[in-house]
């Protein structure tokens, strides 16, 4: 079994924004500023649509089907959480509020497994041109970020699509960050 080069980035893999859809990372506790960037890139791009996706790292994607969903399992079987739906609920609610009053098309998506593998299925499986993603926000909130890494780092070297990142919290460069 040799060395296996994956796919590179070219211009052959462009897909055009016109006419297709967008995918946009979504977490609970995301400003809105986020998708209302996306929104803003939809129109502007002649998008087709906007796919927001949470991805639940406590779940794994069991079966992908060829729409972006998933079928999805909880990685530990002796705790079947029965939650997730709820969380489902309180997203689609999240996303409803932010896309009120707009008119650009949109669906959610509830994924599951590692970010950036969950978020690129659903952008191959809409044909999506690119993604939307927050940029990180603080400090670290946990150790699993901090060895994780950026989604939008992970994106952008693991699959070809363009990834606009969309800070959500700066750092003045003469004074401290408001976490500090």
């Amino acid at each position: 079994m040799g060395d296996r080069v994956p796919p590179q980035p070219h211009p052959s893999r462009i897909t055009d924004f016109a006419g297709h859809p967008l995918v946009v990372a979504v977490l609970p506790d995301q400003p809105a500023l986020v998708a209302l960037t996306a929104v803003n890139l939809a129109r502007a791009t002649g998008a087709s649509a906007l796919y927001f996706a949470y991805v639940d790292t406590s779940r794994y994607a069991d079966e992908e089907h060829p729409d972006g969903t998933v079928r999805h399992l909880s990685i530990d079987p002796d705790i079947d959480d029965e939650t997730w739906p709820q969380r489902e609920q309180e997203l689609t609610r999240l996303v409803a509020g932010w896309m009120e009053g707009e008119d650009v098309p949109w669906h959610f998506r509830y994924l599951a497994g590692r970010v950036d593998r969950a978020l690129t299925h659903l952008a191959r499986a809409v044909d999506a041109a690119g993604f939307v993603v927050g940029s990180h926000v603080g400090r670290h909130r946990r150790l699993k970020d901090f060895v994780n890494g950026s989604t939008a780092l992970h994106l952008s070297n693991h699959q070809h699509r363009p990834v606009l990142v969309v800070p959500v919290e700066v750092v003045d460069w003469e004074g401290r960050a408001p976490w500090e």
